[in-house]
């Protein structure tokens, strides 16, 4: 043995226990519920990062258990788009100042059932490009460029369109298949029409007292589809804003037991400028809309009809952290938000909706009720630390 291979041999010999310790076989969680509410299905995200002391590259091979010992469901997301997963997500209740902990280890990569899929999504190709999404609790649609031409019902629209359900399990395949959503079959159906208005929480550019917005999206990409989290992006070709061309990417994120979608919309303006962005709910005549404005959130009540089921009501939201408000404005299709985009020009918010007939919600106290606690949960996300066991 030469001297550089003596070197060497005794570098690792004296490194090997030291990166063996390095390594730990659990990890622990404590996660604390700040706010003196009750809080059910709180997804937990830990990072790569947070992980690393287990030592395992691969996080689909991540367990999550309870402080009862109850192997939680879990789910590796990859946020970047690389195919590598670089966090991992579960969900716990939580009770109002409650404090829970849980258990983290390594074992086989995570195989799935169908049962256990809260949360879709895909491109649609079959019906002109539509992308649609949806959870346990709600259902959503957007357009493609395929529907800004076809010939019966052409659509040029950015909106995001809702689709109440009454039923936990997964509808989108099947009411693609049916071709029937229109009608209600005892799981929910299509009676919400967003045309070319905001829908339920679109965005669009402040300019001149008016609203800009982009045309049906380009390009779907999906980073992660269930169980617990879908995640996905839609690119929209440049648009004028006021004279100036600007191009947008949505990031959409819609988690298991959860009424609203969180929105992280990137704008790429042709020349440096501030951006102040319109986030919109369809307007509806005023004796069918209870618009309020209220915790930087923006809460409506409106009537559906749909002629074998009669008269229903659809809840919809869009929560705002305070400091990016403007102010409130309505145009003749929309209520807005208005809000300022950070200095990388991108917003975060939240919108969502919640429906009658579902069970969830009785009457427009409880969906305020339920948005109101959303938005303080916004404000006050549950706290976690991760340390070695």
């Amino acid at each position: 043995m030469n001297r550089i291979e003596a070197i060497l041999t005794i570098t690792l010999v004296v490194t090997l226990p030291a990166f063996c310790q390095a390594a730990t076989s659990k990890l622990k969680v404590k996660a604390v519920n700040n706010l003196e509410i009750v809080r059910p299905s709180r997804t937990i995200e830990l990072s790569a990062e947070q992980l690393a002391p287990l030592g395992e590259k691969d996080l689909r091979k991540i367990h999550v258990k309870d402080a009862a010992g109850k192997e939680l469901l879990c789910q590796a997301v990859d946020t970047d788009g690389d195919y590598h997963p670089d966090e991992v997500i579960f969900q716990a209740d939580f009770a109002a100042g409650e404090t829970n902990s849980f258990t983290v280890t390594v074992g086989k990569k995570w195989d799935y059932t169908k049962d256990q899929f809260k949360a879709y999504g895909r491109f649609v190709r079959e019906r002109f490009d539509d992308f649609a999404w949806e959870n346990d609790r709600i259902a959503h649609r957007t357009y493609g460029k395929a529907l800004e031409t076809w010939k019966e019902e052409p659509l040029t629209s950015s909106a995001i369109d809702v689709w109440v359900k009454r039923v936990p399990y997964l509808v989108i395949n099947g009411w693609y298949m049916l071709e029937n959503y229109h009608l209600d079959h005892g799981e929910g159906a299509d009676f919400y029409s967003a045309g070319t208005t905001r829908g339920n929480g679109g965005d669009g550019l402040w300019a001149a007292d008016k609203l800009w917005v982009s045309k049906n999206f380009v390009n779907s990409r999906v980073l992660a589809c269930g169980p617990i989290r879908v995640l996905f992006e839609l690119t929209y070709e440049p648009f004028e804003a006021n004279g100036t061309k600007v191009s947008e990417v949505r990031r959409i994120a819609l988690d298991a037991g959860q009424n609203l979608d969180h929105y992280l919309v990137a704008y790429k303006p042709e020349r440096s400028t501030a951006l102040t962005v319109g986030l919109g709910i369809k307007k509806k005549d005023v004796t069918q809309t209870d618009a309020k404005f209220s915790r930087c959130s923006l809460t409506t009540w409106e009537q559906l009809r749909d002629d074998k089921l009669g008269e229903s009501h659809l809840g919809q939201v869009i929560v705002l952290d305070p400091k990016l408000l403007v102010k409130t404005a309505e145009d003749k299709l929309n209520y807005f938000l208005i809000a300022r985009a950070s200095k990388d020009n991108s917003i975060s918010y939240w919108a969502g909706f919640g429906w009658d007939k579902s069970g969830q919600f009785a009457d427009y106290d409880s969906w305020k009720a339920y948005t109101d606690e959303f938005a303080q949960g916004v404000l006050s996300p549950i706290e976690v630390s991760v340390s070695a066991d």
